[in-house]
């Protein structure tokens, strides 16, 4: 049988999904009644963001023009700089890519990102051109910047409109002639690549795979290299795209494996997996683990939910490796957990598949990049929550992260950018011009382009930029931490790390934000953002005041005073007893708003 594995690769919307769906029916491989729109995306997350996040591999058969059969193993990958670590491991099981370029755009930023993973890895690259069909198409253009900027000889490549299937047959000849087969032997010592899992809670780990050498079939015994476990395969099969049970996959085959195991903890996405009985000499080099940039705290909203939530993680964890987490408490919270993820995309997934796929109800605090802080005492201590930044008195030094940020702009458009980009402490470095775009390339400090960056971007440009960033390193800083005070007691949840120069901008926002959704009491309450001791900013919860003079009307006016200075005198005694309760609804508001 012939074998060709490869992935469709792109920046976001440029029509992968799309691309996939025609390939899928030009080639038969689903059932006229099971067809949908994003055959490939499976997550209702994903149809109903119209985004891609989880690459999802299919087993297509083809009859080429030369009369052979081909067994095409396709794998869909997301486009969003944030899901790049998954786009690194679906290219890990292929030999060759179609590369997608939106003729209307051209080359963007995340096309560069992708094929420079797709070369890295050593891939044959095959691009195609799609949007041919729209009015402003321009496929010579697309062509001249593939070569220019990416470097890729653009001679093969096929120009298609996705949307109408128009000249999508040519790419699966491009396929069989450009793209080569997998180099494997299928006689050899087992040894299969783990590139994803997920976890069922009737069969356990289900790992997806590789086959590198050797084959698998039911019944067989498997090793884990890392841990050295063994397990007895239950089932093995490939997708369809849903899972469909086969008797063996052998070498150059993509594919799923149960084996009874029940333990997250006894696979690793990235492992190798061989037979105890003949082992394979040496793992297949694994993927560099990936290292989470943006962290925020997850609570329950009912505190009972906690172990369900720990369980959660666990599980979603096994399915997507770039996200880490550890427990920690909060007083305002309570009991909940420190995540990590590539960025903050990455971040509103993770919580809307947690709260769609476990059924839970989470609250997230404000995200924070890593920060280092060297003590007075010699120490460096890495910060990932503003409450683990030490004294102004303890610091020596704190540096953040900063990112060389590359934004690719019409020309019409690169004033707009570039006093966004100076509004938030970028520091220009090149400006090239590539046809009819122009690509800024930014040091910019990762903290400040955390937030609200990206959708002013657009806004800005009227949707026509594209962003992609890579860390630098760190630099030296003058860094703080803000506190927010609500009735002179802080709410930790709350507190956030933000440049000196910047700190009042952001704490008057933060205060106003609290002021409005905080619920009034019978005596006002006071919001501050405060740096140590020096208060930055206040707004006041307004009191509900009672009229106690209504009762006195006409006669002497000391009787009013008496009675106004009695209500005033009971107020401080109130607000020095009494306590602010901060609602969810107000940490929810506040956490999730814009700012």
């Amino acid at each position: 049988m012939n074998i060709r594995n490869f992935s469709i690769i792109a920046h976001v919307d440029h029509g992968k999904s799309t691309l996939a769906d025609r390939i899928l029916e030009l080639t038969q491989s689903v059932d006229e009644r099971e067809r949908r729109d994003q055959m490939l995306d499976t997550l209702e997350l994903e149809r109903e963001r119209g985004i891609t996040i989880k690459a999802t591999a299919m087993r297509i058969y083809y009859t080429a023009e030369d009369g052979e059969t081909y067994l095409f193993n396709l794998i869909d990958t997301p486009g969003h700089v944030d899901f790049n670590y998954e786009v690194s491991r679906a290219l890990r099981a292929c030999e060759g890519v179609l590369l997608v370029i939106d003729a209307s755009q051209g080359v963007e930023a995340q096309t560069i990102q992708n094929a420079f993973l797709a070369i890295e890895n050593g891939l044959e690259i095959l691009p195609v051109v799609n949007k041919i069909d729209l009015p402003n198409a321009d496929v010579a253009s697309a062509t001249a910047e593939l070569e220019e900027i990416v470097g890729v000889p653009a001679d093969d490549a096929v120009a298609v409109s996705a949307k109408s299937g128009e000249n999508v047959a040519a790419i699966l000849e491009g396929i069989v002639q450009h793209l080569p087969p997998p180099q494997g032997d299928a006689d050899g010592p087992l040894r299969c690549l783990i590139f994803d899992a997920v976890f069922d809670p009737y069969q356990g780990v289900v790992t997806f795979v590789r086959v590198l050498d050797g084959r698998v079939q039911a019944g067989d015994r498997i090793e884990v290299m890392s841990t050295g476990r063994t397990f007895e395969v239950d089932k093995v099969g490939f997708f369809k795209p849903e899972p469909t049970v086969t008797e063996t996959l052998s070498a150059g085959e993509v594919g799923w494996i149960t084996a009874g195991i029940k333990d997250i903890g006894d696979t690793q996405i990235g492992d190798t997996l061989t037979s105890p009985d003949r082992r394979s000499d040496a793992p297949v080099p694994g993927f560099k683990p990936a290292r989470p940039v943006v962290f925020s705290g997850l609570y329950p909203t009912d505190t009972e939910d906690y172990p369900k939530l720990r369980e959660a993680l666990e599980k979603l964890g096994l399915n997507d490796a770039a996200f880490t987490f550890e427990p920690e408490t909060s007083d305002a919270l309570g009991f909940g957990f420190r995540c990590g993820y590539l960025g903050l995309l990455h971040a509103d997934i993770v919580q809307a598949r947690l709260e769609r796929e476990y059924g839970l109800s989470l609250i997230a605090t404000a995200p924070a990049v890593v920060y280092h802080v060297d003590t007075t005492s010699g120490d460096t201590i890495e910060v990932h929550n503003p409450s683990m930044l030490p004294p102004p008195t303890e610091i020596a030094a704190t540096r953040e992260p900063w990112v060389r940020l590359s934004v690719y702009v019409p020309e019409a458009f690169v004033g707009n950018a570039m006093q966004l980009i100076q509004e938030k402490r970028g520091e220009l470095k090149d400006m090239v011009y590539h046809g009819r775009r122009v690509e800024l390339r930014y040091d910019v400090p990762f903290g400040e382009i955390l937030y609200d960056f990206h959708d002013r971007l657009k806004s800005l440009t009227k949707g026509y930029a594209s962003m992609d960033y890579e860390p630098i390193g760190e630099r030296e800083e003058a860094l703080v931490k803000i506190d927010v005070l609500v009735n002179e007691e802080p709410v930790d949840a709350l507190s956030f790390i933000a440049h000196r120069d910047k700190a009042y901008e952001v704490g008057r926002k933060i205060v106003d934000r609290m002021a409005e959704v905080i619920p009034r009491q019978m005596f006002a309450v006071p919001v501050q953002a405060a740096i140590g001791g020096k208060i930055l900013a206040r707004a006041t919860v307004r009191a509900f005041r009672k009229d106690v003079t209504a009762k006195c009307y006409g006669g002497d006016i000391t009787r009013k005073r008496k009675l106004l200075e009695k209500q005033k005198k009971g107020k401080e005694r109130m607000k020095q007893l009494g306590t602010v309760e901060v609602p969810q609804e107000a940490f929810l508001a506040v956490l999730s708003s814009d700012d």
